[in-house]
């Protein structure tokens, strides 16, 4: 057995210096990456006006973009040289503000305060446009011409306003009284057009009537400066309010009242359900969803009765 293994691990002398030979050459390939990192000298790069490149390319882009921009913002900005003519500023199309010298935006301005229910009365109106200036209105004053409405069709409008309970008619103004006017009667007041009419009366169907004048600043697209002018030429009867009763209202009446949420109208039926009929608004306080803010809000709205 012995006789047997020497034979195949012994070697002669040639055989021996053959391993020792292929030894070293496996050592060398095997050694010579490492001494490669050791002599090779890494090349250095200078990037510094490959940076500035950049920096002047983003510069550029920056450029063009304010360039854009401001281009833009000239063509907005830019008036023409005026043609006056006689213009009526209610009906005036945008061609013809155009031809009269105002520029785009300026244009977009009158158009919007006109398509949100706004309205020119008097010559002076027009200043209130605040993108027109002081000179380019005094060129513009000698060639407004606001039609009036027809005579029958004014006469039938004061009529039809002294039919209403709450009204009264003066020479330059009326007194409207919210809860009850139409949509005829709102027309007619200063700073009120049909279409906000309109959307004053939509939302009073859904609050079930107004029990402040504050409440108009709620209307969609009523600012501060429309308030102000409307709010001496109305008043508020309270008691023609419509209450919901609290304890037999069902989901589909209650989530058309805008002020509250899907939330707040379940987790007040789901308590209704568990804790019983409510008696009084220190019964609303107990549903977590409602704050002081909305029960305050709807409270008017409300009746505790079976």
């Amino acid at each position: 057995m012995n006789k047997q293994l020497s034979s195949y691990f012994s070697f002669s002398k040639r055989e021996l210096n053959g391993i020792l030979i292929l030894l070293f050459l496996v050592s060398l390939i095997l050694a010579y990456p490492f001494y490669y990192r050791l002599i090779d000298e890494q090349e250095q790069y200078d990037l510094t006006q490959f940076q500035e490149e950049i920096a002047l390319f983003e510069a550029s882009a920056v450029k063009r973009r304010n360039g854009k921009a401001t281009f833009k913002k000239d063509i907005d900005d830019r008036i023409i040289n005026p043609q006056y003519f006689e213009f009526d500023p209610n009906s005036a199309s945008t061609s013809e503000w155009h031809r009269l010298g105002l520029s785009q935006k300026q244009i977009r301005v009158v158009q919007n305060y006109l398509t949100k229910g706004g309205k020119f009365y008097r010559t002076e109106d027009l200043k209130k446009i605040y993108s027109i200036s002081e000179e380019q209105y005094k060129q513009l004053e000698p060639y407004i011409q606001i039609k009036a409405d027809k005579p029958s069709s004014f006469r039938e409008r004061n009529l039809s306003a002294q039919k209403y309970k709450g009204t009264r008619v003066k020479k330059n103004s009326i007194l409207v009284e919210l809860n009850s006017a139409d949509s005829v009667m709102l027309d007619q007041l200063r700073g009120i057009g049909p279409a906000f009419a309109s959307r004053i009366i939509r939302f009073r169907n859904r609050l079930g009537g107004f029990y402040r004048k504050e409440q108009l600043k709620e209307v969609y697209g009523m600012d501060s400066l429309r308030y102000s002018q409307v709010e001496s030429q109305m008043i508020v009867n309270s008691t023609s309010i419509k209450r919901m009763k609290l304890n037999n209202a069902t989901f589909d009446e209650l989530r058309h009242h805008p002020y509250l949420t899907f939330k707040q109208i379940n987790a007040i039926i789901q308590f209704r359900k568990q804790h019983g009929k409510y008696n009084s608004t220190d019964d609303l306080k107990k549903v977590l969803i409602l704050n002081e803010e909305i029960i305050r809000k709807i409270e008017p709205y409300l009746s505790f009765e079976q």
